[in-house]
């Protein structure tokens, strides 16, 4: 068992200053020591001009952008390098799992994916220029891996595959934009149907309506249904789905029937180990690192790291109103040897 942490990363202010806030947080980071050695071996296949993705970018929510200078000012890099590493457009997005089980005013999800890649950071952001408040963990810096924002939209997403990538804005990048701009889920639909999608994922959204629908997104198209859980395969665009997706239906029979009806339940089917949601496939990309908890109607959010845990909870709600969160990080234990990326050298890819 490999303990690790997340630390709570607070702030309010401007985009621009919580850019050059983060820079600073990055400066030689283990982080940014591993991730350089990353990009050695998964060299970028293409450039991406600045104005194509500041165009992109602004287009959806312009706050972001000022944040990419704030990290290009703070930590002294060209914005070729900031767009690499936390631009999310046209980059290139690894396989991954996940699981997502909604109900009475509740959200939770899993994030499997490759401890290589996990930066271990859990966000609040309150932007003082344009964009709504978001809690939630943040995967290259300004993307979300899940989130709730003010207003009690939440979203997760979930992977499908990365065949044929479009020119597009990758799954943490979509999410946090959504997040930014989008009042409830017919805003959210609305942007994900508009927004350029390099690879195809379902995003899940859910608000105070108790009403949740799965946008299945890939860079030839956008299919709307609403259900409350998902795995990693398509419904709808069936054309689109992975040939092996034996895995995808299994963890979506363990959430049917477990019947979960209340969000402390729902939460132990999905973090308990033995219940059949919960993933250790942490060399295949596809295992569980933390299980998320939203819950609109409280702004309140539940976090644990690692299987068989009990959830941290905290008060999003409060926070708006200027009480800062007392603990500075959230801990947990993953049944992995895998080096993670901001706790341990050698988490890249040259190595085991």
């Amino acid at each position: 068992m490999k303990k690790i942490h997340s630390d709570i990363v607070q702030f309010r202010g401007t985009h621009y200053d919580f850019g050059y806030k983060q820079g600073e947080l990055l400066k030689d980071s283990l982080t940014v020591k591993n991730r350089e050695k990353q990009w050695k071996v998964r060299i970028p296949r293409f450039t991406v001009e600045e104005e194509e993705v500041k165009t992109a970018i602004t287009n959806f929510a312009p706050g972001v952008w000022s944040e990419l200078e704030g990290l290009r000012d703070s930590l002294g890099w060209p914005m070729e390098r900031v767009m690499k590493e936390f631009g999310g457009y046209r980059v290139n997005y690894q396989k991954s799992g996940c699981s997502i089980l909604t109900g009475k005013d509740f959200f939770v999800r899993n994030y499997d994916y490759q401890p290589k890649t996990y930066e271990g950071r859990y966000v609040f952001f309150q932007p003082t220029d344009k964009g709504y408040a978001i809690a939630g963990p943040t995967q290259r810096i300004t993307g979300r891996m899940d989130g709730m924002n003010e207003k009690g939209l939440v979203l997760g997403y979930n992977f499908m595959h990365r065949k044929k990538p479009g020119l597009g804005f990758i799954c943490c990048m979509i999410s946090r934009l959504v997040l930014e701009s989008c009042a409830d889920v017919a805003d959210a639909i609305a942007m994900l149907k508009e927004i350029p999608h390099r690879h195809s994922f379902s995003y899940i959204v859910y608000d105070r309506s108790g009403q949740t629908y799965v946008v299945e997104a890939s860079p030839r198209g956008v299919e709307v249904r609403q259900s409350a859980m998902c795995t990693n395969h398509f419904e709808i665009m069936k054309h689109e789905n992975r040939n092996h997706l034996v895995d995808s239906y299994k963890r979506m029979d363990a959430m049917e029937r477990s019947g979960a009806k209340q969000a402390y339940e729902a939460f132990r089917v999905m973090n308990d180990t033995e219940k059949g949601v919960f993933s250790k496939k942490y060399k295949s990309w596809a295992g569980t690192i933390h299980t998320s908890v939203y819950l609109p109607h409280q702004m309140k959010t539940w976090f644990a790291l690692g299987g068989d845990q009990e959830p941290t909870e905290l008060d999003f709600g409060n926070w708006l109103k200027g009480e800062d969160i007392e603990m500075a990080h959230i801990t947990g234990e993953v049944d992995t040897d895998i080096p993670f990326v901001h706790i341990d050298n050698g988490a890249h890819f040259s190595s085991r």
